[in-house]
């Protein structure tokens, strides 16, 4: 993962520049929002790739002399079928649609995703991955 850290930091130094430089050249609102957000995306993105190689070590993949058999072996345990995900989905649609034609539809909307929200996080509590 330090290879993406790096990688990753060096995609938020460019937004940087290039932010700072628009800032300094342009000065138009739009422009300097999308390049600050794409800085801190990046950013974000970095440091998490950073701490998962400070926590995690170096992977196999990361050393010239890693084999494919060291990463065999379970990985991690994927739940089958689910609705939750589609209900999510039309929860955050009907508190879209509720911001333009009405509170009442957005708070329906946001009834349906707080369902679809919790019977995902809450769908496999207590199950074992292994």
């Amino acid at each position: 993962m330090k290879a993406e850290a790096q990688l990753f930091a060096g995609v938020a130094v460019f937004f940087l520049l290039t932010d700072v430089s628009y800032i300094w050249f342009a000065r138009e609102p739009a422009g300097i929002a999308a390049l600050t957000v794409s800085f801190f995306m990046s950013s974000v993105i970095a440091f998490f790739c950073l701490v998962n190689h400070r926590r995690k070590g170096t992977r196999p993949e990361d050393r010239h002399s890693g084999e494919i058999r060291e990463r065999s072996g379970h990985i991690a345990f994927f739940p089958p079928h689910s609705g939750h995900p589609v209900i999510t989905a039309a929860g955050i649609t009907l508190c879209a649609v509720g911001v333009i034609y009405g509170f009442w539809l957005f708070m329906i909307g946001l009834g349906v995703f707080a369902v679809g929200l919790i019977g995902m996080v809450l769908a496999h509590v207590g199950r074992e991955s292994g």
